[in-house]
């Protein structure tokens, strides 16, 4: 089996951060996120794209959103030093899934269906240690004492982005803009919907088998 380019699609909460590691372990593939993407081509030189900046970097640091089409270069650099891969966090918008469509060939598009009400349960019930980062869950995956990190004893605290307000305006935002791009993958009759739902090694044996179906 030659190594699958694979596109996991989910709401915030879905498991998609999760899924995505389990499957570049389990195929031997490079886990691509926007977010580590970003990291890790930080400072290449955009000068040629006429953007405010001349850097991924002087956007970060001023705190700026990072512009579609200077993502879209950073993904792809990713994927081109990639032989395999599982692309998480993006595309985010129907102009990015179209760019995609033009640098790249996908096997497999996983959509990871989680019900909002589930989505906001699993979202405001994280809990991350002040101290080291390490993440908890109250109901899934507890500390073996409330509001203490098993790690290092620091204490375990709800972020702002994790509160109830702010999850539901984060999938708001999500229902805005990216679920667009699953209907778009749905019309084009690519897109397998996987239950996101059961226990993370149901759902993983689940997307590995479309997976394998695939490629």
């Amino acid at each position: 089996m030659s190594e699958p380019h694979v596109l996991l699609l989910g709401a915030p909460g879905a498991g998609k951060g999760t899924q995505s590691k389990r499957l570049a372990d389990a195929f031997g593939i490079e886990h691509v996120t926007t977010g580590d993407a970003l990291r890790a081509n930080k400072d290449m030189d955009i000068s040629h794209m006429e953007t405010e900046y001349d850097t991924p970097r002087a956007y970060m640091d001023a705190g700026e959103l990072v512009p579609d089409e200077v993502v879209n270069e950073i993904v792809k650099t990713a994927l081109s030093a990639a032989d395999g891969y599982v692309l998480d966090g993006y595309p985010r918008n129907l102009e990015q899934a179209e760019y995609l469509s033009d640098i790249t060939s996908l096997d497999a598009v996983v959509f990871l269906d989680v019900s909002e009400a589930e989505l906001v349960e699993r979202l405001t019930g994280r809990r991350v240690c002040d101290d080291c980062g390490a993440n908890y869950h109250v109901e899934f995956s507890p500390p073996a004492e409330d509001g203490v990190c098993d790690d290092c004893g620091g204490d375990l605290i709800q972020r702002d982005d994790d509160t109830e307000d702010t999850v539901r305006e984060r999938l708001r935002v999500y229902e805005e803009n990216t679920a667009p791009v699953v209907e778009h993958y749905r019309d084009e009759g690519v897109l397998v919907e996987v239950d996101g739902e059961g226990t993370p090694d149901e759902v993983f044996e689940s997307i590995r088998e479309e997976v394998e179906a695939a490629t």
